[in-house]
């Protein structure tokens, strides 16, 4: 074994190298698999938008205890790595790093610009990905916007549109004036911000001459709106306005009359109580605009800047717009206030910019006539943590669009769709030609089907790289299309249901929830078992990590000062799902376990030189019986829990067993024997604790296990060990249970007592050889006297199993809840503590009665102590009395 400290900075580059140089975590392409020994992930691509987070440090170690662990508890493991290179963050990249425009290029120019960014960052990604030592399997990684995966998003997009899940309508969809795209609803969020509330004096149209007409006031957020209004609503129940339903009121500052009608989603606590339609503002817009076939007024173009039906106000921006029609409303006289409020807007996510309402015309899934069936096949995965499919079942519950798959951009994949220059006839690829771009490439008919014109006009639309993304298990999977056979087929079928999809809540409506769609519309069942939902990383307040705030924690100074295995640590320490703050002292405690395992194991190498002796002829003693019993139960709720996901309670345990239980306690006391018996228990138990925290301390164990075990040509435990990179920790068995029987009480009783004489030699200033005269246990430590006597040189030991100990237990004090005593018994507080201090009381089970109150059990405490009246002192091991004489 290497002498000196544990190197880091060593050690974890140089396995880093090795497992992707040697491909030591490769999926077997070649030979068949069996599909009930696979377990497959469906990994999350990252967006291909920038560097490394410490939201994917997090997210991507989760992954990999994953996969660690079902690589050695089943069979083969199915690890792969994707870039989301498809869509408005690569275009956005794009544009920033080059500081150019998509618009001011032809669409395969600017995407071979995109290739080239996506490229140089994908290639740094990929570094900093295997700098954190996830066993991914390299030999499987794939771009969104690779040709493969291209035809894959096609035959996806012919197989809906065969089966009547698709379709194209010119209709109202939301807008991001920014990117000036279609977006869907899943791509917008709610973000409070600043605004104004406008109370603005309508009249009612033929109620008068000017300035005699009758009016009434609408509050809007939106007076750049104005120009686009085309009715006015107030609410069934509204008594004092219900005499303008009927009428007609003229818009100011443009003149063009309305109509004024009764509708029950007026929010009457909302402004005055009555609201404009415009077309279009919102949902509720949009609403109204169809049930009362209203007139279309589109005032916002897709770059948000106003079109000619603002008259005077036209080309402005919409937000300058908004300022100036105030402005001359307040000159009109027509403003009769304007007062500050906070508000919720949607926005794109992507860049923030509020998004409008166009009519456009747009591809979409049809989906929400299937809510209640996405709602069970929901149901039917296991989801870590289980509380997340709330988020999902909310999500389904609250849709209101169809999914809008097309996209005005120049970055995507592009629709196999040309139309009918002549009819509008849609005519979509042949799936044997995919996949096709329409801007370069004919189209599959010389001439149309419908009406036999024989010239077509290409789609010039991109899917949404949701719409791609969407696929992952299906891409992995190698979904394609058999032409001779006339069906869809999977190059690896026993992948598919993938066993886990991990990811962040964040994309559950994004990424989750459009898998879920896709799949089960393609194959009829959800694609995967299991869902893990990891949460997201806070600063150490609590709060969102911001660049603007300037609480960012960046994964490159983290790892310049920790070890990527205390990493590791750091990120089995909170439950999956839940947002937990960044702090430095989970690093700096998982730095510390590196230490103890490295140097625990130097000395069991010292204690037991031969790496896999065999377990002597006449059995082991008790104690080594007990360690290995103890190892047993750890192992199955180790197991247990990591099966369930449950890392932060795997990591806590196992780092309290490895240090109390075999450090603290068993290897002490190996340290003072010399035999078979002792040699064999510890490296048997050193073995497999370096298998049990394999998943999570990658590298230390991985260093170590090479160094004591991996070169013999087959352990103890039956592992194949061959040369090379199969000699891996990860690649080997997950341990089982021994079956190793022993008095477990019994023993935790006799390791207690060793530690307490321990503590007594410590505190005394004994050293740890000096003998003791006489000890007396009170607990059936049977079987591990000579473990006793000989690491702690007692000369006189003396058993009494029955446990009952010649001592007396003394009350010492009785403690007050005064929070519930003082409101209760007021004055009379200061009577109770004089009688108690005088020990006038009463004690009856859980009453207790003093100064003429009967207080109950949780309104006092009683503190006792156990004494012991004899010659010798008292030690306390837990639950079990020691008594030591000593002279010396």
């Amino acid at each position: 074994m290497p002498s000196g400290e544990y190197d880091p900075d060593a050690v974890e580059p140089r396995w880093q190298r090795r497992w992707v140089d040697e491909e030591t975590y490769a999926y077997p392409d070649d030979d068949p698999t069996d599909p009930n020994t696979v377990f497959s992930i469906d990994t999350p691509p990252p967006t291909v938008s920038g560097s490394l987070h410490m939201g994917h440090l997090y997210g991507f170690t989760l992954q990999d205890f994953v996969a660690r662990f079902e690589r050695m508890n089943g069979g083969e493991t199915f690890f792969p790595f994707g870039y989301d290179d498809n869509g408005i963050a690569s275009e956005r990249l794009t544009e920033d790093e080059l500081d150019i425009r998509h618009q001011d290029f032809e669409r395969r120019e600017f995407q071979a610009k995109c290739r080239e960014v996506c490229a140089q960052y994908e290639d740094q990604f990929t570094e900093n990905v295997q700098s954190l030592g996830v066993s991914v399997d390299w030999n499987h990684t794939y771009q969104t916007i690779e040709p493969r995966v291209q035809r894959v998003s096609q035959l996806s997009f012919v197989d809906l549109y065969d089966k009547g899940r698709e379709y194209r309508e010119k209709a109202p969809a939301i807008w991001c004036p920014e990117c000036e795209t279609a977006i869907s609803q899943v791509e917008t969020e709610d973000d409070e911000q600043d605004s104004h509330f406008h109370d603005i004096a309508f009249p009612v149209a033929e109620s008068g001459d000017a300035g005699d007409a009758e009016t009434f006031t609408i509050s809007t957020t939106r007076p750049e709106l104005l120009p686009a209004c085309v009715a006015v609503f107030v609410h069934p129940d509204d008594d004092a306005n219900q005499h303008l339903v009927g009428e007609s009121a003229e818009v100011p500052l443009f003149g063009h009359e309305v109509p004024i009608i009764a509708d029950e989603r007026v929010d009457m606590e909302t402004g005055s109580g009555i609201v404009m339609c415009c077309t279009f503002g919102d949902q509720n817009d949009i609403e109204w605009y169809q049930v009362h076939d209203l007139d279309l007024r589109v005032a916002i173009d897709e770059s948000g800047h106003m079109t000619e039906v603002a008259e005077e106000y036209e080309g402005l921006h919409s937000g300058e717009a908004g300022e100036a029609i105030v402005d001359d409303l307040d000159d009109a006289g027509a403003l009769l206030d304007r007062r500050p409020i906070s508000h919720t807007v949607n926005v794109h996510e992507r860049c923030g910019t509020s998004v409008e309402f166009l009519v456009t015309e747009q591809w979409y899934i049809e989906m929400l006539d299937k809510t209640d069936e996405y709602l069970e096949i929901g149901r039917e995965m296991d989801w870590s943590p289980e509380k997340m499919f709330t988020r999902y079942e909310h999500w389904v519950e609250g849709l209101q669009w169809d999914w809008l798959i097309s996209r005005q951009r120049s970055s995507g994949i592009p629709f196999p769709v040309w139309y009918c220059a002549d009819c509008g006839e849609v005519v979509v690829a042949d799936k044997t030609d995919l996949p096709v771009d329409p801007l370069s490439d004919d189209p599959p008919v010389d001439a149309c089907p419908a009406c036999g014109h024989d010239e077509f006009e290409p789609e010039d639309d991109v899917l949404d790289t949701w719409a791609t993304s969407s696929l992952t298990p299906l891409i992995n999977a190698g979904w394609d299309w058999d032409d001779e056979a006339g069906e869809f087929t999977m190059e690896h079928p026993e992948l598919y249901q993938f066993d886990l999809r991990p990811q962040g809540h964040d994309i559950i409506s994004f990424w989750l929830f459009h898998t879920l769609v896709k799949c089960y519309e393609h194959t009829g069942e959800v694609p995967f078992d299991e869902t893990m939902i990891n949460g997201h990383v806070l600063d150490e307040n609590r709060q969102k990590m911001s660049k603007s705030v300037g609480n960012v924690v960046e994964p490159e100074t983290v790892l310049e000062q920790f070890p990527v295995d205390a990493t590791r640590y750091w990120a089995a320490g909170t439950a999956v799902g839940d947002d937990f703050p960044f702090k430095e002292k989970d690093l700096r405690a998982g730095e510390k376990l590196i230490r103890k395992l490295w140097n625990a194991s130097k000395l069991v190498e010292s204690l037991a030189p031969e790496p896999f002796p065999s377990e002597p002829a006449d059995g082991l003693r008790e104690l080594d019986r007990w360690l290995l019993a103890e190892l047993d139960a750890e192992v199955e709720r180790l197991t247990g829990l990591l099966e369930e996901r449950a890392f932060s309670k795997a990591r806590d345990e196992l780092r309290s067993f490895f240090w109390n239980t075999f450090c603290d306690d068993y290897l002490e006391i190996a340290k003072q024997r010399d035999d078979a018996a002792a040699a064999y228990t510890l490296r048997t138990a050193h073995r497999r604790f370096l298998k049990l925290f394999a998943p999570l301390l990658a590298h230390v164990t991985e260093e170590l296990w090479q160094d004591m075990y991996a070169d013999d040509a087959a352990g103890a435990d039956g592992v194949s060990l061959a040369d090379g990179a199969t000699d891996s920790i990860h690649l080997s068995d997950w341990p089982e249970p021994m079956g190793v029987e022993a008095d477990r009480d019994a023993g935790a009783a006799a390791t207690a007592v060793v530690g307490t004489l321990r503590k007594y030699k410590s505190e005394n200033q004994l050293p740890l050889t000096a003998a003791l005269d006489a000890v007396e246990v009170y607990a059936d430590v049977r079987g591990f006297e000579d473990d006793i006597t000989g690491v702690m040189h007692v000369e006189d030991l003396t058993v009494h199993p029955d446990g009952d100990a010649p001592v007396e237990t003394v009350i010492t004090g009785i403690d007050l809840d005064y929070a519930t005593v003082g409101p209760k018994y007021g004055n009379q507080v200061g009577d109770i503590e004089a009688a108690l201090a005088q020990g006038e009381y009463e004690l009856d089970g859980d009453e207790l009665r003093v100064a003429d109150v009967t207080l109950v059990d949780d309104e006092f405490a009683v503190e006792e102590e156990r004494q012991y009246q004899d010659e010798g002192e008292l030690l306390q091991a837990g639950d079990v009395v020691v008594i030591v004489r000593n002279e010396a």
